[in-house]
């Protein structure tokens, strides 16, 4: 393996029009974060929802997200372009609108472009936008399906470059691997997934195996005795010790089964007393990347990386962690997840406060409270603004939730701060 820097990053990529990031997605973090500490201007970053459907409709919402930033004048020419709905005429389009306002080296970063098809339109569109891009251009994309038609194509002609990568926490730096093992993905926001080398595991021969999977993934160094007193605390450690190496064996047997190899793999090691991550495949973890997102932004040194991360943060988390595990270890990391995401949300909400965006942040702030309800400062910036807006009735609304939500978390009542904001209500009722 080689250690490269981000200029490394950025010299291996130089001259190419289209990057593309495999999917695994601590290096869409370390990528953004580094980029965004050496370039105060640069990259204009657009995150494909998962909702939509169509080319005409991403473009549609990418135009007016970048027009927050580029002015409402941008992207004339491709919303002409969208209303012929011709694929190619869309893609030169939105090259011209984007050449004419991007004025230095610029990146454009799609981000899970694999929430659309990628049909004959995309490919149309994508040729046509890749041959028209200005040299100050470059489109980074992250997907899933990177080997697809048009990618493969661009990269046998030497427009485009394929960036494989595991990341490492050690100063922002990227690990190139210079080897072929197997890739890991763990998605445990929502119902849980695993995939081995983009192949869904779907068959674990019972709830015990797949749960204790999860577990080992969550749990990166662990001892045995944390093992059996999360999912056999009332075995004896004789009885423990062969539930464990039986069902450790049954996930041993699914991961190797989704590797199209004749090796043996396992999830776990066994070094110094602990279960650590195996050396012969490379993991890549969402919960990782959502802590690291969240962990990145709270120490930004300026709105625009914070935002950047805490959406990043908040995007993968996309329901709560592994929801239909109802065991004590899961429930209690469920509840930290979830108060880590009030964090995100409690975040952008207050970027937009600074920003003077009421409405926005009144969204965040108001999905924060609900996320953690025993956060009193955060019920109090939602009264706030709902005074603010003359929504009197809302506000006192507000701070009931606010006032049973920590009596019957924690026993207390409202702060001094909380019962001079019940004053206010009370005085424009």
């Amino acid at each position: 393996m080689s250690t490269f820097s981000l200029s490394a990053f950025l010299q291996r990529t130089q001259g190419k029009k289209v990057v593309l990031i495999y999917p695994w997605s601590n290096l869409k973090t370390q990528f953004l974060s580094s980029y965004l500490d050496q370039a105060k201007d640069g990259i204009l970053y657009y995150r494909v929802p998962g909702e939509t459907v169509n080319l005409v409709d991403w473009i549609d919402g990418m135009l007016n997200e970048f027009r927050t930033v580029l002015g409402d004048k941008f992207g004339k020419k491709t919303s002409a372009a969208l209303a012929e709905r011709i694929p190619a005429h869309i893609g030169e389009a939105l090259a011209s609108d984007l050449g004419a306002v991007v004025k230095s080296e610029t990146i454009l970063y799609l981000d899970d472009l694999d929430q659309i098809n990628f049909d004959d339109e995309f490919n149309h569109w994508a040729q046509a936008f890749v041959s028209a891009l200005p040299e100050k251009l470059q489109l980074v994309i992250s997907a899933r399906m990177l080997s697809r038609h048009p990618w493969d194509h661009m990269v046998a002609s030497g427009d485009a470059v394929v960036i494989g990568v595991e990341t490492r926490k050690s100063a922002m730096a990227f690990t190139v691997d210079t080897d072929d093992r197997p890739q890991l993905e763990c998605y445990a926001f929502g119902r849980g997934n695993i995939l081995l080398n983009g192949k869904p595991v779907t068959t674990w021969e019972g709830t015990l195996p797949r749960t204790l999977a999860f577990f080992l993934i969550d749990h990166p160094l662990v001892t045995r005795d944390e093992i059996f007193h999360a999912f056999w605390p009332d075995l004896s450690v004789k009885d423990a010790t062969n539930v464990f190496h039986v069902t450790k064996r049954k996930v041993n047997e699914r991961v190797t089964s989704r590797i199209d190899d004749d090796k043996q793999y396992e999830l776990t090691q066994y070094t110094s007393g602990f279960y650590v991550a195996s050396e012969k495949l490379v993991r890549h973890y969402d919960v990782q990347e959502f802590q690291e997102a969240v962990q990145q932004a709270l120490v930004a040194s300026d709105d625009r990386r914070e935002q950047l991360l805490y959406q990043r943060a908040i995007d993968l988390y996309r329901a709560p962690f592994l929801q239909t595990v109802n065991q004590p270890w899961a429930n209690d990391r469920r509840d930290e997840l979830r108060r880590l995401y009030a964090v995100a949300l409690t975040g952008m909400g207050r970027i937009f406060l600074r920003k003077g965006e009421m409405n926005r942040a009144l969204g965040f702030l108001s999905r924060a409270a609900r996320e953690a309800p025993e956060r009193e400062d955060v019920h109090r910036d939602v009264i706030r603004l709902y005074l603010e807006f003359g929504m009197i009735h809302e506000a006192r609304q507000q701070y009931d939730v606010m006032e049973q939500a920590l009596s019957s978390s924690m026993n207390l009542q409202p702060t001094k701060d909380s019962r001079a904001l019940l004053e206010s209500i009370k005085a424009r009722s």
